[in-house]
């Protein structure tokens, strides 16, 4: 079974995790970029939403037991791919010519909520799932690029007490402070009310192309900057 894979709803591409936590390693890196090249070559398609076909789980983040093992067999050019993999799925959401909608069905942990934050917009169910950002309490700091995008999609107050407390966070606090374009009673809602507002972008790629690029372009910098001497020198973990 393929681990991540998309489907054609009218003007909509639906792209589906569907490898139960939906960790991200070296595959999850393949896949997803796959399936981003397939949906750009679709001239129909007009909006992405991203979702999990798991009943608990958008994405759990890094699978910390395959970047344990590589770390065991310091094999450090499949991690530094691995890093660079991530960053370049997040611009190409940061970037893509139109809009990348997240619909949160579960857990979005860590590199999962990323995921979620690079998108344009977010919707979220509020009978499952919590959404935060574990790193405090795993000695895993983020990267300069994530945390430039992570301010766009998070206000600052917000992003300020979930990354300095790791606190798990639901749907309605999140629609609160318009984290999220609302909170979906359930998984049924949630596909309902996304793929709705994903059919109401008809824009023309080049413009909104465009405009993310223009709206984005600090992010990209530090992300392309700062994040590679990070990752180059596999300042990747505090230690106690």
């Amino acid at each position: 079974m393929a681990i991540i894979e998309w489907e054609k709803n009218e003007s909509v591409a639906v792209i589906n995790m569907c490898n139960g936590t939906n960790k991200q390693n070296l595959e999850f890196v393949e896949k997803m970029n796959q399936c981003f090249d397939e949906i750009i070559e679709d001239k129909e398609i007009c909006a992405i939403v991203l979702t999990s076909i798991d009943k608990k789980n958008f994405s759990q983040g890094i699978d910390v037991e395959w970047l344990g093992q590589k770390m065991n067999d310091q094999d450090f050019d499949s991690i530094k791919s691995f890093m660079y993999g991530m960053n370049t799925i997040f611009k190409r959401i940061l970037l893509m010519p139109f809009p990348v909608i997240a619909a949160i069905n579960g857990h979005a942990f860590g590199n999962g909520a990323m995921l979620a934050c690079t998108c344009d917009f977010r919707f979220m169910t509020k009978d499952k799932g919590f959404f935060c950002f574990p790193e405090v309490d795993i000695n895993i700091p983020f990267l300069p690029g994530m945390i430039a995008f992570v301010r766009k999609s998070i206000p600052e107050y917000k992003f300020n007490e979930m990354i300095l407390s790791g606190k798990r966070v639901v749907a309605e606090e999140l629609e609160e402070s318009h984290v999220i374009v609302k909170a979906c009673d359930n998984k049924e809602q949630l596909f309902e009310e996304t793929i709705a507002f994903a059919r109401t972008f008809t824009k023309k790629r080049p413009i909104f192309g465009e405009l993310k690029k223009r709206m984005h372009k600090n992010i990209i910098k530090v992300m392309e900057i700062e994040d590679k001497k990070q990752i180059d020198s596999l300042n990747l973990f505090i230690q106690d």
